[in-house]
């Protein structure tokens, strides 16, 4: 299993810096016996003037925010002290390119009455590309996304990933890289944890908004179509018509940008070398890294 701490890691927890190794929580809390608990998945990485740059770290910390509200979690920290705990937490562990993960959650409830308080972590530690980097056989998921009047799905919500892991173990099983998922109505959705886009002919289309976590590293995509002069359009997509894709790609905090092989074992019209994917992974991989 991976390793994310040793006996001399720190992590930030609720305003002090402390050793990973003695950081507690409460068993009785509302977040572990019920998932209630929200959370972002952040990047730093070495820059081109070897500064350590956490990448849209406002962003992501204004999400963090907005999902807590989501989900009625008592939230008080500004974006500003956040960043700064953040960018301690990677100096003290001699990190720059590094997987960040701020968690916020519940204190000991095992009621449903609303909580009048919550608590944070930041941990950090060192990740390559969550879905590695060689092109992903992909996988139809006999799991679908939650129904968005089940969840407030736009909300980065701990308790959603069971669904993530279902999904993900039950492609693994299978003999593939990862799974794709659904949404309620069959169309398209999203990956376990990363998004979805496909090319045809030149253009890019990518799931539209109501059945899927929005994410930054979307939005990102989205930015550099834009600079690229590449056409791209948010709409509902049907598995046929992704199996007729010329080619696809997950995009995400942890995933970054990786190009699929197949979906279903069927592979795609052209090589991941000539797609406008291609470009997208090169753009993105610059952009993280630009001072």
């Amino acid at each position: 299993m991976a390793s994310y701490y040793n006996e001399n890691t720190v992590l930030y927890l609720n305003g002090a810096f402390v050793k990973a190794a003695e950081a507690k929580m409460d068993l009785y809390s509302q977040s572990l016996h019920y998932g209630y608990s929200v959370f972002e998945g952040i990047r730093s990485y070495k820059n081109e003037v070897g500064e350590t740059k956490v990448f849209k770290a406002e962003q992501h910390f204004e999400r963090l925010k907005k999902s807590a509200s989501a989900i009625r979690l008592p939230y008080h920290w500004t974006v500003e002290q956040l960043v700064e705990a953040t960018y301690e937490v990677l100096k003290v562990n001699n990190l720059q390119d590094a997987y960040i993960r701020p968690l916020v959650f519940a204190p000991a409830n095992m009621s449903f009455v609303e909580n009048t308080e919550s608590f944070i972590t930041i941990q950090a530690w060192e990740m390559q590309p969550f879905l590695g980097e060689k092109l992903l056989k992909v996988m139809t998921s006999s799991f679908q996304r939650p129904n968005p009047k089940g969840f407030t799905i736009t909300a980065k919500a701990s308790g959603h990933y069971v669904n993530s892991i279902m999904a993900s173990q039950e492609a693994k099983a299978n003999g593939f890289d990862e799974a794709l998922l659904t949404d309620i109505n069959g169309y398209v959705a999203e990956g376990p944890g990363a998004n979805v886009f496909y090319e045809k002919d030149g253009h890019l289309f990518t799931p539209a908004t109501g059945n899927i976590l929005p994410g930054i590293t979307r939005a990102t995509v989205l930015e550099i179509c834009d600079e690229l002069l590449i056409p791209v359009k948010e709409k509902l997509i049907t598995l046929d018509e992704l199996k007729e894709a010329d080619a696809v790609f997950f995009c995400g905090t942890a995933a970054e940008v990786i190009g699929w092989e197949s979906l279903d074992n069927r592979p795609f019209k052209i090589s991941w070398k000539d797609s406008v994917g291609n470009k997208i992974q090169q753009a993105y991989k610059n952009k993280v890294v630009a001072v």
